[in-house]
């Protein structure tokens, strides 16, 4: 087992660029120095440092051979038209949002794994603009919701409505029949309207008079919800929670980078005009259809999906915790794990993925013990103690 050092504030939010605050791989480390896990595929090629390695708010695994024998080591991996169109996708939405590069690479892995976002931040973080911005780099249809507490089902999902001259109901699709579905601010509509979201989520379709009507692919939902404001609020329930593949937490802006915001709007730049901008579309569904195929390809040896387990079994266990990770969390976490290898140049996952996607994957499934909440206890702090105790396989 290697040693970690737990960080001071194991926050895990997605940090962006400048910001001091650790993002996903950055608080925990991404190489473990000698002995570095090595996959077991007799055809494994060693790649390059990941293009996403140094950019801000994400870092990435360095490979087994670089950690071993130094850089030289390393042997060319030529990048796939899907990888080098999506490494495109954050400098497009750089365009239009400053910082918040952890984000994007959060949403990226979302579609990639085909599962839905949860974004958390204050008010005024550029929380619809982000995924805006990403629609239109990728091509994609893009509607957003914003949720209140007389928002009804159909209002979402759509409603019968009937056509007097044909003397029949015709269904008339709601806003959740798009690629990217904004849900904003979901705590603040009923229950009832929540639920609703649900068989879209998970099944990709949506039933209305026992008829099913599918959703279109890709199909994301990106729901907002604001972590300072509970008054007039309905949380999530768990069991809701837990069918978002991913958390992220969207800080505020470092110092240079609100020079920056004030700049560009100085200059005129235009929230709701993004060509103006000079954001164009990268890449599209189709070619994203490819990049799935290739993340369901790479590799993920025994030792890793024991690691694994071993991480969101270790979560049950802790003594503030009163629910850990189930084992849709841990299928999360490899599929989440899978996508960051992917993006990195690799076909193959190591722990140092597992380690880096463990908290944006795994903080919205654990319920922590009022006690603990009380003496300030997190479940990122307890995730973050889970990884610098569990044996890291070599």
């Amino acid at each position: 087992m290697t040693q970690e050092n737990t960080p001071n504030h194991p926050t895990g939010e997605a940090g962006s660029s400048g910001s001091a605050q650790p993002a996903y791989g950055q608080a925990y480390g991404s190489g473990y120095g000698q002995g570095a896990y090595q996959p077991t595929s007799p055809s494994f090629q060693p790649a390059q440092p990941s293009a996403w390695q140094g950019q801000p708010g994400f870092t990435a695994a360095r490979p087994a051979a670089e950690n071993s024998a130094g850089p030289q080591a390393a042997q060319a991996t030529a990048y796939s038209p899907a990888q080098r169109a999506l490494l495109n996708v954050r400098t497009e939405v750089g365009k239009a949002v400053v910082g918040q590069s952890a984000a994007v690479t959060g949403l990226l892995i979302g579609l990639l794994a085909n599962g839905h976002v949860l974004l958390e931040g204050v008010p005024g973080v550029a929380k619809t603009l982000l995924v805006r911005a990403l629609a239109a780099s990728l091509r994609l249809e893009m509607k957003r919701v914003q949720f209140t507490p007389d928002l009804m089902p159909g209002d979402v999902t759509g409603s019968l409505i009937y056509d007097a001259q044909a003397g029949r109901f015709d269904f008339r699709p709601g806003p959740v029949f798009t690629n990217i579905l904004l849900a904003d601010e979901i705590n603040r509509t009923p229950p009832k309207t929540q639920a609703s979201l649900l068989e879209a989520m998970e099944e990709r379709q949506v039933t209305v008079d026992g008829q099913p009507w599918p959703l279109p692919s890709p199909f994301l939902v990106v729901a907002t919800q604001n972590p300072v404001e509970y008054e007039g609020t309905y949380p999530l329930p768990e069991a809701q929670l837990d069918r978002f593949l991913l958390k992220l937490e969207l800080p505020l802006p470092t110092r240079e980078e609100e020079i920056e915001v004030l700049a560009r709007h100085a200059r005129g730049f235009d929230p709701t005009d993004l060509e103006a901008a000079g954001l164009r579309a990268v890449t599209d569904a189709d070619e994203l259809a490819s990049a799935r195929q290739q993340v369901a390809r790479v590799q993920v040896d025994t030792p890793v999906l024991g690691y694994i387990a071993d991480v969101c079994r270790a979560t049950r266990q802790a003594p503030s915790v009163s629910l850990g990770v189930s084992p849709r969390g841990e299928t999360a976490l490899m599929r989440t794990s899978r996508a960051y290898a992917w993006l990195s140049g690799r076909d193959f996952v190591t722990p140092d993925d597992v380690k880096s996607l463990a908290i944006p994957t795994l903080n919205h499934r654990i319920q922590v013990r009022p006690e603990a909440q009380m003496d300030g206890t997190t479940a990122s702090a307890i995730i973050a103690n889970v990884l610098a105790t569990v044996a890291v396989p070599r």
